[in-house]
C-alpha cells in the first residue's frame, strides 16, 4: 500500500446493526458503524494505511473491538469504563428505520487524557489526521477537537476535520488545514439562512476566515462547493442511482484524506472526495467503494471555478 498513512481519530465507535431483507428472508448485519469508522474504511479502499484511534468498553465494546480490527487499519484503542454506543436500524421495506439507538456516555477526564495522548502520539507518527465527530456531541467535549487540532498542527501534521457545531467552531479556532461540513449541519447550526449558493459560498469565505486553509461544502446530490487556494469552485459530482445516501460526506472527506497523504494536489484530492462520495451511495455498506470504480469517476468530476475568495 505505501507509506501513506492517515491517523483517523474516532473517539466514540459505535456498533451498528441492520436488518435487511433479501429473497424473502431477513438479514442481520453486524458493523463497526460512526462517521471516523466509514472514513477509515474508504482511506484503506483508496490506497493509503490509517492508524485507528478509538475508545471502546462494557459489553457492547467486546463486541465491537475485534470487529474494528480491519484491513490496512492499525487498531490503537483505549478502554472505557462505560459501555460503546450502539443502534439498531430496520431496512426491510427499503428505508431506513432506527430502532433503538444509544450514543455512549461522556467521557471521563482520565478516559479523554488516554485517547487524547495516544491520538496525538499517532498523528504525529502518521503525518495526516482526520478528527472525526462522535455521534452525539455530548460524548466528547468541543475543547478536546480545539487542542488536538493545535497540537498536531503546531507540530507539522496536517489536519483535516469533519466537525459541525461547538466541535467545529473549537478546531476553526486552532486553526487547521482542511475543514468538510455539509449543508445541513450548516443550516441546522444557524450558520446559513438558506441554501442558496451565496449563503454557501459566504460560510465557505468565513470557515477560511475562521482558520481553515481549505474548505469543502458537501451539499447532497447538487454537487459540492470548494474553496482552496484562494478561490471558491463548483465541484460536479457524477449522479449515479442511489442505494443509501448517508456516509457520502465521509466518503467525501477520504477522499481528500487519502490524496492529501499520498502526496497529491488539493485539486485531485477534491474530484478524488467527490467521486467517493458520489460512489457510496450506489452501496449498501456506509464508507465503501472499490479503487477502480473511484479512480474511473475521478475524472468524470468536473471543478470549475465560481469566484476569488475573497
Amino acid at each position: 500500500m505505501g507509506d501513506a498513512r492517515v491517523m483517523v481519530f474516532a473517539p466514540a465507535p459505535q456498533l451498528t446493526v441492520t436488518i435487511e431483507q433479501q429473497h424473502n428472508q431477513p438479514e442481520l448485519h453486524v458493523h463497526p458503524g460512526g462517521q471516523g469508522i466509514w472514513q477509515a474504511r474508504m482511506i484503506t479502499s483508496l490506497g493509503a494505511e490509517v492508524t485507528l484511534c478509538t475508545a471502546v468498553g462494557g459489553e457492547v465494546g467486546r463486541v465491537l473491538k475485534p470487529l474494528l480490527d480491519f484491513k490496512g487499519v492499525q487498531l490503537r484503542t483505549v478502554p472505557r469504563e462505560s459501555g460503546s454506543g450502539w443502534y439498531v436500524h430496520d431496512r426491510r421495506n427499503g428505508k431506513r428505520q432506527e430502532l433503538a439507538e444509544q450514543p455512549g456516555a461522556p467521557f471521563t477526564r482520565h478516559e479523554l487524557d488516554e485517547l487524547y495522548n495516544l491520538a496525538l502520539a499517532e498523528g504525529l507518527r502518521a503525518g495526516n489526521a482526520i478528527l472525526s465527530g462522535p455521534a452525539h456531541p455530548s460524548v466528547i467535549r468541543p475543547d478536546v477537537y480545539g487542542r488536538l487540532a493545535h497540537d498536531l498542527k503546531a507540530h507539522g501534521c496536517r489536519v483535516i476535520a469533519d466537525l459541525s457545531g461547538d466541535h467545529l467552531k473549537a478546531v476553526l479556532e486552532a486553526g487547521l488545514h482542511v475543514v468538510k461540513v455539509s449543508h445541513e449541519e450548516l443550516l441546522r447550526d444557524g450558520m446559513i439562512k438558506d441554501a442558496t449558493e451565496k449563503s454557501l459560498t459566504d460560510a465557505l469565505v468565513k470557515l477560511h476566515e475562521d482558520g481553515a486553509e481549505a474548505a469543502l461544502l458537501s451539499r447532497a446530490d447538487a454537487g459540492a462547493l470548494a474553496l482552496f487556494n484562494e478561490q471558491i469552485y463548483k465541484v460536479g459530482i457524477p449522479k449515479l442511482s442511489i442505494a443509501d445516501h448517508r456516509g457520502a460526506g465521509d466518503s467525501m472527506t477520504a477522499g481528500v484524506a487519502a490524496v492529501l497523504a499520498k502526496g497529491g494536489e488539493m485539486t485531485q484530492a477534491v474530484r478524488t472526495g467527490a467521486a467517493a462520495g458520489a460512489l457510496n451511495v450506489t452501496r449498501h455498506g456506509l464508507g465503501t467503494g472499490h479503487l477502480d470504480a473511484v479512480q474511473v469517476l475521478t475524472e468524470r468530476v468536473k471543478i470549475t471555478p465560481l469566484k476569488k475568495a475573497t
